[in-house]
């Protein structure tokens, strides 16, 4: 299945800048080029990879497109040798990483339901889409997930893909469905770095005593 050129752009885009945003955390570490590489072909590729199996779409989307895979391999070397100039590595990361997770959940979403997913497993599968890569990336790096933070990541992406979902169920043409499942994605995650927003974690309560009961 090809995509059409629209739908190229932006997953050139968004492998281009989820690579950029692995191999930040590769300057974390302090890795040499190839680590920076290796890094951010697995962060732009993880969620997709995982897309594609879940929808046996074989072989894997970036195995056949080398474009791709050029473009993660150019956002890990400008970052090489530009991370020094970042102030702020992790800060940069996040708001990188938000750009990364708003075009991947929409185009996530737009790829399962061209393979005929049903509308409820195209934005589970966007929601994959947007946020495996980034955990792979973490888990390799021995950070803490993103995913895992009291922060709001999962949702902004569940939110955008879900509101592409719609849009296009409304039906309105498939660029406005995917700008605004996009937009509405990054401002959850921009308003959530911005003003540290968060779920309401899990408090533990006092244990309740059962009188014995005869």
């Amino acid at each position: 299945m090809e995509l059409d050129a629209a739908l190229r752009w932006i997953d050139l885009a968004a492998v281009f800048v989820f690579s950029a945003s692995g191999a930040l955390v590769a300057s974390r570490k302090q890795m040499d080029v190839v680590g920076f590489v290796l890094i951010g072909c697995i962060t732009g590729f993880g969620g997709g990879s995982v897309r594609d199996l879940l929808l046996g779409r074989l072989p894997l989307f970036w195995l056949r497109a080398p474009d791709l895979v050029a473009a993660a391999a150019l956002g890990a070397i400008l970052v090489f040798f530009t991370a020094h100039l970042v102030e702020s590595r992790f800060r940069a990361l996040l708001w990188i990483d938000a750009v990364g997770l708003a075009l991947y959940a929409v185009l996530g979403a737009e790829i399962a339901l061209i393979a005929g997913a049903e509308p409820w497993a195209a934005v589970l599968l966007g929601t994959v889409t947007a946020t495996a890569g980034g955990m792979l990336r973490d888990v390799i790096c021995n950070e803490l997930p993103l995913i895992l933070r009291k922060e709001i990541y999962i949702t902004a992406a569940a939110a955008g893909a879900a509101a592409y979902v719609a849009l296009r169920l409304a039906p309105l043409p498939r660029d406005a469905a995917l700008g605004g499942g996009a937009a509405l994605a990054l401002a959850i995650r921009a308003l959530a770095i911005w003003r540290g927003w968060s779920l309401p974690p899990y408090r533990a309560r006092p244990a309740r005593d059962y009188p014995d009961r005869r």
